[in-house]
């Protein structure tokens, strides 16, 4: 079934269409990881001070490249392209989304409302992993994600050199994500062979690869409790076994209705997905694997999510939805009407689309493009470690937005470091001496002057006495650091 120049416009109209419902939010929760890398490439002064919190995720993956190359190649600026990049993958997300869809379904219907409940559902929480389908904003996995699902298509069309070929697109922006997407690819063929053996063999990883955790590695393993699954609330480890649940359903369905290779699709996601939440299990016995945690084995969830979205979609337009317009509006408006609400009150303090032409009723975000307009490019920042988690700064990233140089955070920096465990012991320290920053006073911030060469901090209202502050807004002050400190 080739695409008709109609299908390409219902493909359009979902992407604008989730893109409403979803909301877009760049330089916000991992856009701070990611954007600082694409930027540094654009302008390699930046960032002279603590740039090993993003430029080790950086050096790993070929999205900066191909981002900083989009933004030289158009001469745009980097706001527009990156919206534009938005546009592309959630379109990519969904054409790939269509390609599996048609080889499973028959019925137009079945595979519209396949493709539609993924475009419904791209910000809803993976479990407990802290990933999205989507994001609302770009990082790597913005381009991993459609290649790993084309890499799918594929395999189910029955072309192993095409998936091949995706499954490299993908292992150059997102090389963690390609570890699960290859898994799968070679269970689902070890699953046509019959061979079940060797897709459970690759489950013995050699555990000794990585050197033992050290203390600040376990202090931040301690602090973000999603990398150990025995962590996990109670909620999140029925979003584990749920759809497991749902795939075994979906197997049988898909065999007894003959929904082509729908039912291979589910029985390589159980075997997959029970491959790495033992191993999930195994890093979270307590002195033992810890050290492996760095590969975040629940995050094979994420395929998992998808193409469960897209079999639960298509089945339900088979069975339920049809031609009848009424029951898709049923369906499809109080669930994209919730979904819109969810992520409203996720960023309550900014708008649901921030635009790069409108002005940001953001405190924080307003601070930061001062910063970023005024001043100097080598200068270094501190400011709460916790601030993109206080109420009303919306996550907001200040590399990703003020692009200067600051102390490691509490936040994402500490994602950051339990992927690269060298950073730990750094991130520890400098969070450590940020301790109390509600408390700071003249004297803390003349010792962060000294002891990292902090020349600039951002701090709450009302403020610190002594601080001289060219900018201030009704949440937060900008106080140089540069000259000397009045007691």
């Amino acid at each position: 079934m080739r695409m008709r120049p109609a299908d390409l416009l219902v493909l359009v109209g979902l992407t604008l269409g989730a893109l409403a419902v979803h909301g877009y939010h760049p330089g916000t929760e991992d856009a701070e990881i990611y954007l600082p890398g694409v930027l540094k490439r654009l302008q390699p002064s930046l960032f002279p001070y603590n740039a090993e919190f993003f430029q080790s995720h950086a050096s790993l993956t070929a999205f900066p490249w191909v981002m900083a190359t989009s933004i030289r190649v158009t001469h745009l600026p980097v706001a527009i392209v990156m919206l534009a990049w938005q546009v592309v993958s959630i379109f990519a997300v969904l054409l790939a989304s269509w390609r599996i869809a048609r080889l499973c379904f028959q019925s137009q219907a079945a595979i519209w409302c396949a493709v539609a409940l993924v475009a419904s559902v791209l910000t809803i929480p993976v479990a407990g992993t802290s990933l999205y389908l989507v994001d609302p904003y770009v990082t790597s996995r913005s381009l991993s994600t459609p290649a790993a699902l084309m890499a799918v298509a594929s395999a189910a069309g029955g072309s192993g050199l095409r998936a091949a070929g995706w499954l490299l697109v993908t292992a150059a922006v997102h090389p963690l994500m390609a570890m699960f997407a290859g898994t799968y690819l070679v269970v689902l063929a070890a699953v046509k062979r019959c061979d079940t053996g060797l897709a459970w063999a690759m489950a013995g990883l050699p555990l000794n690869l990585f050197p033992p955790a050290t203390p600040a590695y376990r202090r931040l393993l301690e602090i973000r409790p999603l990398h150990l699954i025995t962590n996990w609330r109670w909620y999140e480890w029925l979003g584990v076994v749920a759809p497991l649940t749902l795939l075994t359903w979906f197997d049988r369905i898909g065999r007894e209705r003959q929904l082509g290779p729908m039912a291979w699709l589910c029985r390589g996601l159980i075997i997959v997905q029970l491959m790495f939440s033992a191993l999930a299990l195994a890093i979270a016995v307590p002195g033992r694997f810890e050290q492996l945690s760095e590969l975040q084995p629940m995050r094979s969830l994420h395929l998992l999510y998808t193409l469960m979205f897209l079999f639960i979609g298509g089945l339900i337009g088979e069975s339920l939805l049809g031609d009848r317009p009424w029951r898709w509006a049923l369906l499809f408006v109080p669930l994209c009407t919730g979904m819109w609400v969810a992520q409203r009150q996720l960023f309550p303090a900014s708008m649901h689309l921030e635009w790069p032409w409108a002005a940001s009723p953001n405190s924080w975000v307003q601070a930061f493009e001062w910063i970023r307009d005024t001043t100097p490019i080598d200068s270094c920042f501190a400011l709460d470690p916790n601030h993109m988690a206080i109420a009303g700064e919306d996550e907001h990233g200040f590399r990703a937005i003020a692009q200067r140089s600051m102390l490691a955070e509490g936040v994402k920096d500490s994602g950051a470091a339990t992927m690269f465990p060298a950073l730990a012991d750094r991130w520890a320290e400098q969070v450590d001496a940020q301790g109390g920053w509600k408390r700071f006073g003249i004297a803390d911030f003349e010792r962060l002057k000294r002891r990292y060469g902090v020349t600039w901090v951002v701090v709450e209202q009302p403020g610190v006495a002594g601080l001289t502050c060219p900018y201030r807004n009704s949440r937060v002050l900008v106080c140089r650091l540069d000259q000397e400190l009045r007691n």
